[in-house]
């Protein structure tokens, strides 16, 4: 980075961090209570109809790591998310989901019937069925988050710890290769016994690939392309995506209503809780030197707590291991073969409103000769809890050519984030 990089980088923290001692300094004089948007359908409110719309604006860096560049800061809508779901009946919920991921000036269109930018599209709809009296088991099935492999796999957006899910997007491993933004069409199921959940689910995988499913490593022998091609009997396979996650709490339960999971709570509740999950895709992959099938197969384990101590301040902390395994030497965009450490920490503190964060994983691919590293350093200002904050990041990937030519990235990101 040069010295005038340097200056204007500066500049820029200074600017984020002066906006939020002002609105610090505000927040004594403004009212900012909030009550969810929720429409009750009966006296009791336990019939109700609940809605969820919010935005993040970010502003970004380019590559700071690219020798000569001059700085330049792009602005865009990294979410923009309206979200309802009702419940008419102890017995039954629906959701639907809908929004816009990434708007930049890249994708702008001038009357916006010409690009998939600024389009609005399906997240999540699906319906479920309470099977038992109890929290023992729920039935539903639709286009669905309730994700597998690791608690970050079904991640919430509106309350990460860090400014968003950890690039690479390791835990959203799927992501344009087998799903729609990272969710599937098929059926799961649900539950809890005391202090121990789960879930599971039966998918059948997207056959519009992100580029096409081949390797990003230099080894071309694997695709991921398995449910476009037959077998050798000339019948179609891999159809089927079987995925699970399964949890225990040692101290406070959390919900599975939904299966957004909290990224940190704030001091709100007492969570020490380990998982260990999977993601199977038999005959997912195809190998074009045999003409043959191969199955794809990742299990993984994660811890996660999330502690209140002193009077309303909070530790968090996070670390997942990943087995991850596509075929020999096999890259996928966001994952490959090989494992993947990944570890959080921050420390919120209540007086100052403030959470400042380390994040870094580590993978070790068959097809890389280098581990892949990204680290992530940042702050969290909450004006009003997870309701509407300001995140000031910086974010660095080495050894990775997926994102850069050189595999060095380092940017620093800026977000305003608001949900109602």
């Amino acid at each position: 980075m040069s010295l005038n990089q340097l200056r204007k980088t500066m500049a820029l923290c200074a600017f984020f961090l002066l906006g939020a001692i002002l609105l610090q300094g505000q927040s004594e004089e403004v009212d900012h209570s909030y009550k969810p948007l929720t429409l009750k359908l009966n006296d009791s409110g336990s019939k109700y109809v609940r809605f969820i719309v919010w935005n993040q604006i970010w502003a970004q860096t380019n590559n700071l790591s690219t020798d000569g560049a001059k700085l330049q800061i792009t602005p865009f809508i990294r979410r923009s998310r309206f979200l309802a779901f009702a419940q008419v009946s102890p017995r039954f919920l629906i959701l639907t989901h809908f929004g816009l991921n990434n708007l930049t000036t890249g994708n702008l269109d001038p009357l916006g019937n010409g690009s998939d930018g600024p389009q609005i599209f399906l997240h999540d709809a699906w319906a479920e069925f309470k099977v038992t009296k109890s929290d023992a088991l729920y039935i539903g099935g639709g286009l669905h988050y309730w994700k597998g492999l690791t608690r970050l796999s079904s991640a919430s957006t509106l309350n990460f710890m860090t400014l968003d899910q950890p690039r690479p997007f390791v835990h959203w491993h799927s992501l344009g290769i087998t799903d729609q933004f990272a969710r599937h069409l098929g059926i799961y199921a649900k539950g809890a016994f005391g202090k121990f959940d789960y879930r599971l689910a039966v998918n059948s995988p997207s056959r519009n690939v992100l580029k096409n499913g081949l390797t990003y490593g230099a080894d071309t022998t694997f695709a991921y392309t398995g449910v476009k091609m037959v077998d050798k009997n000339g019948d179609p396979t891999g159809n089927t995506i079987i995925e699970g996650y399964f949890r225990y709490n040692f101290m406070d339960k959390e919900s599975i209503k939904l299966p957004y999971n909290v990224g940190t709570y704030l001091g709100t509740k007492k969570i020490f809780a380990i998982g260990a999950g999977f993601f199977a895709h038999p005959n997912g992959m195809y190998n074009k030197t045999t003409a043959e099938h191969a199955n794809v197969m990742h299990l993984a384990v994660d811890a996660f707590l999330d502690y209140p101590f002193g009077g309303g301040n909070a530790i968090n902390a996070y670390v997942s291991y990943m087995n991850f395994n596509y075929g020999e030497n096999y890259v996928s965009r966001w994952a490959g073969t090989g494992t993947v450490i990944y570890g959080q920490a921050g420390l919120y503190l209540k007086s100052l409103n403030i959470m400042p964060y380390v994040a870094y994983q580590s993978g070790n691919y068959q097809g890389y000769p280098d581990p892949i590293g990204g680290l992530d350093v940042g702050l969290n200002y909450f004006i009003l809890g997870h309701n509407a904050k300001l995140t000031l990041e910086y974010h660095s990937l080495t050894n990775d050519p997926r994102d850069a030519a050189t595999g060095k990235l380092s940017q620093l990101r800026m977000q305003a984030h608001i949900f109602l």
